[in-house]
């Protein structure tokens, strides 16, 4: 029996890494836990609850009575916390924001690191976000960093948020990244970088499916390897 890896894939906002990650965990017929969208919903429930995003002990207390569902609609993967969806509600940009604000909290990120952990611990995992490689899944079995140019980025997350029917400028979405890159790289707690045996894979101007070709053959020469 092929032996089932555990994973991590971290990068910055809009670096295409949820998509790969997707795409991959389906390819091999992995689980696949999307760790941003569970940041998301913190900052999302905070914020609901009326509570300050920087407010380490309310928010994590918060984080820590919540329990996190991720079950596939067809092609899509959905997110469920207490029972309740929150897809659509944590793709807006204010819970980006909020995201990277209650991601900077010790307690939200000790509160969600066990879940992280348990949910990779049998293999067969693909899990991604800011500090994968580097905190929650130090010892995983392949490593990579997904990257491309701000300006990229941008334009990534400007069409994805017009697709969903938003009137996104290219300028603001740019600004706001640039923001959220300085704040996510910053952080006093689990800032984004790139660990020291993460394969680099830079994005720009490559397309999804590109991607997953290489992620792929990453995936069978580690195969090979073990």
């Amino acid at each position: 029996m092929t032996r089932r890896l555990t994973i991590a894939i971290d990068g910055p906002a809009a670096s295409g890494k949820g998509t790969a990650a997707r795409m991959l965990a389906q390819k091999l017929d992995y689980a696949y836990i999307d760790t941003g969208a569970m940041y998301r919903a913190v900052g999302l429930l905070a914020r609901q609850s009326g509570l300050d995003c920087f407010d380490g002990g309310a928010v994590g207390a918060l984080a820590a009575r919540l329990r996190f569902a991720f079950h596939w609609d067809g092609d899509h993967l959905r997110i469920f916390v207490d029972g309740r969806d929150l897809t659509g509600a944590i793709r807006a940009e204010a819970a980006g924001q909020d995201a990277s604000a209650v991601a900077t909290l010790p307690a939200v990120r000790a509160a969600l690191l066990d879940q992280q952990r348990a949910l990779a611990q049998d293999g067969g995992v693909v899990m991604d976000g800011r500090d994968i490689g580097t905190v929650v899944l130090p010892q995983a079995d392949l490593k990579v960093y997904l990257d491309a140019s701000p300006r990229e980025r941008a334009r990534r997350r400007t069409d994805e948020l017009r697709r969903r029917g938003g009137s996104a400028d290219l300028d603001q979405v740019f600004s706001e990244i640039s923001a959220r890159d300085h704040q996510d790289r910053t952080r006093a707690t689990a800032p984004l970088r790139q660990a020291d045996d993460a394969i680099l894979l830079d994005t720009t101007g490559l397309p999804p499916s590109a991607v997953l070709t290489r992620l792929l053959a990453l995936v069978q020469a580690r195969l090979a390897a073990s």
